[in-house]
């Protein structure tokens, strides 16, 4: 299968998986909340049936659900442990589906290229949906410079 096929399928998941949250969401987010600038910081395994990481994105989406994807700037930081979820999702239809939804509502996921050298994994191949511009060179030191740019950061 080619990357645009991957990628069609991908959009095509993604597209259904907005929908179906939208209407979870009632379609609308709740009143009352500023614009906010959110990092979630992901370094640990995803344990039993990756439960950890399905959490993880379970906080982002009720987040989203909450504010409105319009009014949410959310950067999701991988590095250590935590890039774990990209590469389960590799394997893993329902945490694709998650991940492609989340990103349809303007989630980026940032990965550690400390991390990926150090264990000598291929984003290209091994993680789920990394492309070069989701690299950054150190995790810590982008939740540093995140934090500083006003984002708030939530460990889940």
């Amino acid at each position: 299968m080619t990357r645009i096929t991957t990628l069609l399928g991908r959009l095509r998941g993604a597209a259904l998986a907005l929908a179906a949250a939208t209407l979870m969401a009632g379609g609308a987010a709740a009143e009352g909340y500023a614009p906010q600038k959110v990092v979630y910081h992901v370094n640990y395994t995803g344990g039993e049936e990756h439960r950890a990481y399905r959490g993880a994105m379970r906080n982002i989406q009720n987040h989203i659900n909450a504010v409105g994807a319009e009014n949410l700037v959310t950067r999701v930081m991988l590095h250590g442990d935590g890039v774990g979820l990209l590469k389960a999702a590799n394997a893993d239809d329902r945490l694709q589906t998650t991940v492609a939804s989340l990103k349809s509502q303007g989630v980026s996921f940032h990965v550690c290229a400390n991390t990926l050298r150090g264990r000598e994994i291929d984003h290209t191949t091994e993680l789920y949906d990394v492309w070069e511009e989701d690299i950054v060179p150190s995790g810590v030191a982008h939740l540093s410079h995140l934090q500083a740019e006003g984002y708030t950061y939530i460990k889940p």
